[in-house]
């Protein structure tokens, strides 16, 4: 089916206000797809960003022989196929089906699902994120026995994200609606919702929520700064006779809001995909109790709100045991936000002294030549698995060390970034022309040029802030994200150079949840050295 409803805009409601949603939303799937100028678009959802390479392959030929030969990576982890035509939906369904990427048409949207990247990979971490996710997705596609009451997870909408993390704090840091975080001792923190955000209540609180944008971007915001509660000082009460239902925790860093909800609980870590199914069956309830036809649980007004102690009630009823943790419970450094989430590109090496390969992708976009090279690779000499970051970068784990630097030099002469010193890292876009009607400007064009001014004019040393070819941006520096309209769709959270297409060139500002500096106007011929001053002044 070809949707040809607009997606939303981007304005978040006023205050308080709740939005009320008239329709479904109108996210594209491997079923729906949705018109746009360059052909119609598909979305694959690829549940914790695991591939098999022979999965992987059938993507390539389906980009090649259906579409315009490439693949986009996006900021769930998920991949796009563009250049479509509009009748080839039979078809393409046919062929992804057969090889596993559409396992129930019902729930093909809704396997939204991010994974710690680097789980079992690299030594960190406390629980398999992998594993969490294989579970997850089976819940969501009602793979159970008849009557386990998920068959009603069909109903979440295309932008409903669970996050799977392992305990580091890369993907707890994304904002999504169900996080999952390991803990060092075996079991995991469940949020339903933001920890820092919105539309949720605590057990004692009926405050309205603060405003939130639902449709600011497809990926989640960045903004959270909490850490997985104590587990120590659950454990320290149980052994004192400690019954009460709840723990507290201390509050918020300044600025962040009064801290985090109450819907937080803690539940053994073997319990974790069934605990996030269930949370997410207490918010579609909520929804159907609101009338909002809520997208996301941050749009659930504050009286719909589920608290933790009404999760834990749900959770109990299925047999799942939960402590709901509390505003004032001592916290560890389990689930801390990392300062830079992102897996670092290059060699990663194993405890047990396998390797790897983590490459990133310029803006997001790979050929077919490209993505079918990264396949070949994990299948003749890795593990014969693909892991897609939420970073649009692309993970190869189990080769040798010998074997992952050769397959780091191969990468690296196909143009993906092989090296933690590429200008091309912390630069992302959106669609930009010709594939969307709604934008002003060739934005992916253009930001390729500014890069390459970047790295001219660091070679010539015209004194520009931005730092030689060889390195990378400096610790610190946020990303740059350029949108072809003021929709900014894909933008990332926290604090970032915003570089718009305003029809006669581009604005450049910093925008920070703290408040934004006002824009500097430019040519595109100009980006390079205003977003390296952009970089520079933050």
């Amino acid at each position: 089916m070809l949707a040809a409803m607009p997606l939303p805009p981007t304005t978040a409601p006023p205050g308080d206000e709740t939005p009320v949603r008239g329709r479904d939303d109108a996210c594209p799937g491997a079923l729906r797809l949705h018109p746009a100028d360059d052909g119609a678009l598909a979305r694959v959802r690829v549940p914790g960003g695991l591939l098999t390479a022979r999965q992987a392959l059938v993507l390539a030929g389906v980009a090649e022989e259906l579409g315009d030969g490439r693949l986009d990576l996006t900021s769930r982890g998920n991949l796009q196929l563009r250049g479509l035509d509009a009748g080839c939906g039979a078809g393409l369904a046919a062929r992804l089906r057969a090889a596993g990427l559409l396992p129930s048409d019902r729930h093909d949207r809704v396997r939204n699902i991010v994974a710690s990247p680097l789980s079992g990979l690299d030594g960190a971490g406390h629980a398999d994120a992998p594993a969490w996710a294989r579970a997850l997705d089976a819940l969501l596609c009602d793979e159970v026995p008849a009557g386990s009451g998920f068959a009603e997870l069909a109903g979440l909408s295309g932008r409903f994200l669970f996050a799977l993390d392992d305990g580091r704090g890369d993907v707890s840091a994304l904002g999504a609606d169900v996080t999952l975080i390991a803990t060092p001792d075996g079991e995991a923190v469940l949020r339903l919702g933001s920890a820092w955000g919105h539309g949720l209540a605590r057990a004692d609180s009926t405050a309205p929520n603060a405003a939130d944008s639902p449709d600011a971007t497809d990926r989640p915001d960045a903004t959270d700064h909490s850490g997985a509660p104590g587990v120590a000082a659950r454990r320290a009460g149980r052994a004192a006779g400690d019954d009460t239902p709840s723990r507290a925790r201390p509050p918020g860093p300044p600025g962040l809001g009064d801290g985090p909800s109450g819907a937080e609980l803690l539940v053994r870590a073997e319990d974790a995909p069934r605990a996030a199914a269930l949370a997410a069956v207490a918010f579609l309830d909520a929804v159907r109790a609101s009338g909002t036809r809520a997208w996301r649980v941050r749009e659930l007004p504050a009286r719909h709100a589920v608290t933790a102690d009404r999760l834990a009630g749900r959770l109990a009823a299925a047999g799942i045991q939960a402590t709901p943790l509390g505003p004032q419970s001592p916290t560890t450094t389990a689930g801390t936000p990392a300062a830079d989430p992102t897996p670092a590109v290059g060699l990663v090496v194993g405890p047990d002294g396998r390797c790897a390969v983590s490459v990133a992708v310029p803006l997001g976009r790979l050929s077919a030549a490209q993505w079918r090279l990264s396949a070949g690779l994990a299948s003749r000499r890795g593990s014969g698995e693909l892991r897609v970051t939420p970073w649009r970068g692309v993970v190869l784990p189990g080769f040798s060390p010998d074997e992952a630097r050769a397959a780091l030099r191969e990468l690296a002469d196909a143009g993906l970034v092989a090296t933690p010193h590429s200008p091309w890292l912390g630069i992302a876009a959106c669609t930009g022309r010709p594939g969307c009607a709604k934008s002003l400007a060739d934005v992916r064009a253009d930001a390729a040029r500014a890069v390459a001014g970047a790295v001219a004019g660091a070679a010539s040393g015209d004194g520009r802030p931005d730092p030689p070819p060889d390195q990378g941006p400096p610790p610190g520096r946020p990303p740059v994200y350029f949108s072809g309209c003021e929709r900014r769709c894909g933008h990332p959270g926290g604090r970032w150079v915003d570089v718009l297409a305003t029809g006669d060139g581009y604005r450049v500002a910093v925008r920070d949840p703290g408040g934004s500096t006002p824009g500097v106007d430019v040519t595109a011929d100009q980006l390079a050295g205003a977003v390296a001053s952009a970089r520079g002044a933050t």
